[in-house]
């Protein structure tokens, strides 16, 4: 396979940023040129909610710019992606349409969990630094300009993952409202911080020992590559060296430390305030030690490009990744965990036996696994109104790795595994789906259930199921002396809603004594 060529743009809050790379079998991911310039996004849209003029125009040339560097290096395929700034415009379809005609450049704006999961790609993209890491409890905080996420791993497979708003400059800008001056600084920081900590602290960090923290940001990160600083690898610094690097910050007036850290002046602050906000998460975590591997949303859209263009093999199973996090949320709702699994086991027979009927592929089957481990979450809030409850719960907990529009199908298939069926035509003005993604809706609604209907006794009865397409009927087959006279009498309905999805008929068979 002959090498090729990528860029990659990163539209973010404070900085825009571009890569371009080489990709070959033979050198895998080769870094040819990085270009950043600084445009403070961010601070608009969040007082805003728009990207003022004078950044939009400036925002255009420098599109231009990196298009015409791009083209330059003979780069042919190249990928933009907005983060906050671009997701928190109320005007994003107008402007990002208008940049697009006048740029040739398409923005493509990544949900909070799209973008953070790239970032993770970014890091595990590291290999076997990653891995030995996460083998210990490992928290990953990820700090943007407008929220940070902290995502939990424990035996290298991630546990939760939240968003809080404490993004840099969104401290930053509630630091210049209050107008608190130089000696109440740090106070009001840590109040600011602590507010929303405390909270994660007692709903997801009670029985969890976070031993080490992977810090992906653009402002600490480029300063624990300097050994003098860390007095370890580049990018290693253990907890107490960093509470003295720290303490050395709060000492020295702006303009010294900028000049020691070989950084901009105006960047002092926002340093200032991500290095508070990783102290007060190694504080709340009880955290040794802490790596800044150095990477940028840039290096997670080359991971996703080299995996799909096959000059990459992943090291490391994100889908698992997905899956996990769903399982953690279902617990959280109290979800029978064996019942869970038992009903994932026969939507994934069922959807692998219909492989030449639904016409799916891998990410629809994922979703279908996240929507069987979450099938009844919404039981926690009501017993009566389980499908509504569960959409809610489902459309307000973020599920790292999948888009919000993926989230909604998921939501969507557990609500009406549980609720009537509404056909697009009745929900199109309540839904933000296409009819393409609700067509998915409807094929792993059937899907689940029947799944579910199989299950209604929670006594694991087909435990052993064995599904095939035979003579136009899906034959689900259980072995005998099984007693079915309850799955086979409620069994009826779901298959009418499954023929008339697939136009196949689905019975239940048993084998012979």
């Amino acid at each position: 396979m002959a090498a090729q060529l990528f860029g990659a743009i990163d539209v973010g809050s404070y900085e825009i940023g571009l890569t371009v790379s080489e990709f070959s079998k033979k050198n895998g991911i080769r870094v040819i040129d990085r270009v950043s310039h600084r445009i403070n996004l961010g601070t608009d849209t969040f007082r805003t909610g728009k990207i003022s003029p004078e950044h939009v125009e400036e925002l255009k040339q420098l599109l231009l710019e990196y298009r015409h560097i791009c083209e330059g290096y003979g780069v042919k395929t190249y990928r933009a992606c907005g983060t906050s700034a671009i997701r928190e415009m109320v005007n994003s379809t107008v402007v990002l349409d208008a940049i697009e005609q006048q740029t040739g450049v398409h923005i493509e704006c990544l949900s909070n969990s799209e973008q953070r999961f790239l970032d993770y790609k970014s890091v595990a993209a590291r290999g076997e630094g990653f891995v030995r890491f996460i083998e210990k409890p490992t928290a990953i905080l990820d700090i943007g300009g407008s929220s940070i996420q902290i995502s939990l791993f424990n035996k290298d497979r991630l546990v939760t993952t939240q968003n809080l708003k404490l993004g840099v400059l969104r401290l930053n800008d509630a630091l210049k409202m209050i107008d608190a001056g130089e000696r109440r600084r740090d106070y009001v920081i840590k109040e600011l911080i602590d507010s929303q900590l405390t909270v994660f602290q007692n709903l997801y960090l009670k029985g969890h020992t976070i031993e080490n923290i992977i810090l992906v940001d653009d402002y600490i990160s480029p300063i624990l590559q300097h050994t003098e600083i860390t007095g370890r690898d580049p990018g290693y610094i253990d907890a107490e060296t960093f509470r003295n690097f720290m303490d050395t910050v709060h000492r020295t007036n702006a303009q010294d430390l900028a000049k020691k850290l070989q950084i901009a002046d105006d960047n002092i602050p926002l340093v200032y305030i991500s290095g508070m906000l990783l102290g007060c998460i190694i504080e709340a975590c009880g955290a040794n030690m802490v790596w800044a591997p150095g990477v940028t949303l840039c290096d997670g859209m080359n991971y996703d490009f080299a995996s799909a263009n096959g000059f990459h093999a992943a090291d490391h199973d994100f889908d698992e990744d997905i899956i996990a996090c769903a399982s953690s949320t279902a617990q959280r709702y109290m979800g029978l965990p064996e019942r869970g699994q038992q009903i994932e086991d026969i939507c994934v027979k069922i959807f692998d036996a219909m492989k030449k009927y639904h016409g799916l592929g891998a990410r629809e089957r994922l979703l279908l696994r996240i929507a069987s481990i979450l099938y009844d979450c919404g039981k926690y809030i009501s017993m009566t109104d389980v499908g509504k409850c569960s959409f809610d719960i489902i459309m307000a907990t973020e599920i790292i790795g999948i888009s919000h529009i993926e989230r909604e199908i998921v939501a969507s298939v557990v609500r009406f595994n549980h609720d009537e069926f509404q056909y697009y035509g009745q929900l199109k003005e309540k839904t933000d789906l296409d009819p393409k993604s609700y067509l998915t809706v409807a094929k792993l609604t059937a899907i689940l259930r029947l799944a579910n209907g199989l299950e209604r006794s929670h006594q694991m009865k087909f435990r052993d199921v064995k599904v095939r397409v035979s003579e136009g009927k899906l034959v689900i087959t259980v072995p005998a002396g099984i007693d079915l006279t309850m799955e086979k009498g409620l069994f009826r309905h779901r298959a009418e809603f499954f023929e008339e999805v697939y136009g196949v008929r689905p019975v239940i068979r048993q084998t012979k004594k």
